[in-house]
């Protein structure tokens, strides 16, 4: 039987981010996502086409403070989400990760999700800035577009 949607998204997730091998990135799991929950209610987006997640997206609000901090590389982005406080004022967005299963991709799924997350956020806090640590030019392309779109500024951390 060929893997399940779920079980093709955490693989996806492996190949991409290869948390388990790296201690500075944040390994999602459920005490991970509630917590991002807290932090926004819009933090954690999924795609379920029916059969199964297609699309995973995570961003979460912070500080200006704590991004500084994180794209000069003194924090990484565990700290970062650690580091992040609750019930407080946010004025910049981490574009932490957003994947699609292949056969969905290019279909604006992501993006969508994105744009619609960064709107909820915008409501409730006084965004200035997104950032992001790119990990595939498909990516960094995606935040552009993002940025554009919301016609916020995008910052870089780079490797």
């Amino acid at each position: 039987m060929p893997p399940s949607y779920f079980e093709r998204m955490l693989q996806l997730a492996e190949d991409i981010f290869s948390v388990r091998t790296d201690p500075d990135q944040l390994d999602v799991n459920e005490a991970v996502i509630a917590r991002l929950q807290q932090i926004h209610p819009a933090s954690v987006s999924e795609k379920d086409d029916g059969s199964g997640p297609v699309c995973w997206v995570i961003i979460f609000p912070t500080t200006q403070a704590l991004m500084q901090l994180f794209l000069e590389k003194k924090i990484t982005e565990k700290e970062l989400y650690e580091r992040t406080p609750l019930n407080t004022p946010y004025d910049a967005i981490y574009l932490c990760s957003a994947m699609v299963l292949e056969e969905f991709r290019r279909q604006g799924i992501a993006k969508n999700l994105t744009l619609s997350a960064i709107n909820k956020m915008r409501q409730d806090h006084p965004i200035k800035t997104l950032f992001v640590w790119p990990f595939t030019s498909e990516g960094n392309q995606a935040a552009e577009s993002i940025a554009q779109q919301t016609g916020l500024r995008l910052l870089k951390q780079m490797d």
